[in-house]
């Protein structure tokens, strides 16, 4: 509800339900929770799981006309049942519900949280995720390159060779490890602690994020994020908690926290990072108990898609 609650302050909101029962449960939960009805939408889409980042669109504008390209989803690379998330896009455009927008389908598996682009033809991902062999067997580096260039306008790639968080069972994907905030500069998950676990693959992902340059040939702007303290589920797995996973609307950013001592630390210094922009907490403690946390949960769609 929390998610519902801060994304329909500033912006329409589409809820996917897996069938009419389904929806009118969530439209009682989110009466009672007093979001804004007339800023919600529903379609009813049968899903796998919650994470349709990885499952639904990639929104493109061409010329300011949007393009929906749906890429294939293969859960992860095999880990996952994804018969139902891969089809949910279809089905949605099928139904009408983006409207009159063009809709390609592609073969290539491609999840939207293993890539983050700054919006003028420079792409971010992670070699280990993108070049994992359950996903695209015999693509290489180049290959993508030039996929995301016919296709996004990309320029260029930079590949992160480093970076890994305990429970993170995507191989890797970019949206909990580092993001772009504007086209020069790039927050980032730190770890500060040598006995933390995950201090050697975050430290060698700093180190590379160092070498970096923008287009003009600078050193990014990098903002550390802190990590949060370990959080396990009920089976003691150490859950992947990240502050990079914020997610960028109109007008504000959301911020996943964890009722920890380092969200305040986050916030602080995502703020400068985002002038103009509201800072929107939203706490995600119990979303990361599926692995994931607030912008694996959603994909932003531009103005005119929506039906």
């Amino acid at each position: 509800m929390e998610i519902a609650r801060a994304v329909t302050r500033f912006e329409p909101l589409l809820v996917l339900c897996r069938d009419a029962g389904h929806q009118r449960y969530i439209h009682g939960r989110l009466e009672r929770a007093a979001v804004s009805a007339a800023a919600v939408s529903f379609a009813v889409v049968p899903t796998n799981d919650t994470w349709v980042r990885d499952y639904g669109p990639l929104a493109v504008l061409q010329e300011d006309r949007p393009v929906l390209h749906d890429f294939s989803f293969d859960g992860w690379g095999g880990k996952y049942p994804a018969t139902l998330d891969n089809a949910v896009s279809l089905t949605l455009f099928s139904a009408g519900v983006f409207g009159t927008v063009d809709y390609l389908r592609h073969t290539l598996v491609l999840e939207g949280g293993s890539i983050d682009t700054d919006g003028a033809g420079t792409l971010l991902t992670t070699s280990r995720c993108l070049l994992a062999s359950g996903r695209n067997a015999g693509i290489d580096r180049d290959a993508l390159e030039q996929q995301f260039h016919d296709l996004a306008g990309i320029e260029r790639v930079l590949w992160l060779d480093y970076g890994e968080l305990c429970g993170d069972d995507t191989d890797g994907h970019i949206d909990m490890l580092a993001r772009f905030c504007n086209p020069g500069t790039i927050a980032y998950l730190q770890c500060t602690d040598p006995d933390d676990e995950q201090y050697a693959a975050l430290t060698a992902m700093q180190e590379q994020l160092r070498s970096f340059r923008t287009t003009g040939g600078e050193p990014y702007s990098l903002v550390p994020l802190p990590l949060p303290q370990p959080v396990f589920n009920a089976a003691g797995e150490r859950l992947p908690a990240s502050y990079a996973n914020f997610l960028i609307i109109n007008n504000a950013v959301l911020v996943p926290v964890y009722a920890d001592p380092a969200d305040a630390a986050a916030l602080a210094a995502l703020e400068p990072c985002f002038p103009g922009r509201e800072l929107v907490p939203v706490n995600c403690r119990a979303l990361i108990q599926q692995y994931g946390s607030l912008h694996c949960a959603t994909m932003q769609l531009p103005a005119g898609v929506l039906a």
